[in-house]
């Protein structure tokens, strides 16, 4: 009898993130993406920018911390990044990459930049020593989310 293997990935889920995008080099939205599971490199969740949640499916590859999901109005693809802030506690997970938007969406065909992030306690995980900080969008997309938890959701 075979007992099923759990898989250790480095992305927290369930995890609720900040998101923000840009299209064509102009600043979009910011919005929540939410990864519900990953499951055999499989990614389920949803992504809501206007207040309605729109689901993504796509795929993780836990060796080149990669990530590609679609929506029903864009393909997402990016990378994961780790900062630990060992002052404060907290362990920065950041998603970052490019877009393709696609029909119907009214900006088919238009690429752009995407930025995600989280954070967890640091408790718990070896430390990663960085000498460089984070980029600015984790910063401006955990505020946003901390905003966003605080008014229930609601811009």
């Amino acid at each position: 009898m075979q007992t099923a293997q759990q898989t250790i990935v480095s992305i927290p889920f369930p995890s609720l993130w900040g998101i923000h995008a840009a299209i064509a080099g102009r600043p979009i939205v910011w919005g929540i993406l939410t990864i519900n599971s990953i499951t055999d490199n499989r990614v389920i969740g949803t992504v809501n920018f206007r207040g309605i949640d729109i689901p993504i499916n796509g795929y993780w590859d836990e060796n080149t911390k990669q990530i590609r999901f679609d929506s029903p109005y864009a393909t997402y693809s990016g990378n994961l990044t780790i900062f630990d802030d060992p002052a404060i506690k907290i362990r920065h997970f950041i998603l970052n990459g490019r877009l393709i938007m696609k029909p119907p969406s009214l900006q088919a065909g238009e690429y752009g930049t995407w930025v995600a992030t989280t954070d967890r306690a640091l408790t718990g995980y070896p430390i990663n020593s960085s000498s460089t900080l984070p980029p600015v969008g984790v910063f401006l997309t955990s505020n946003i989310l901390k905003q966003m938890q605080q008014n229930d959701g609601r811009w």
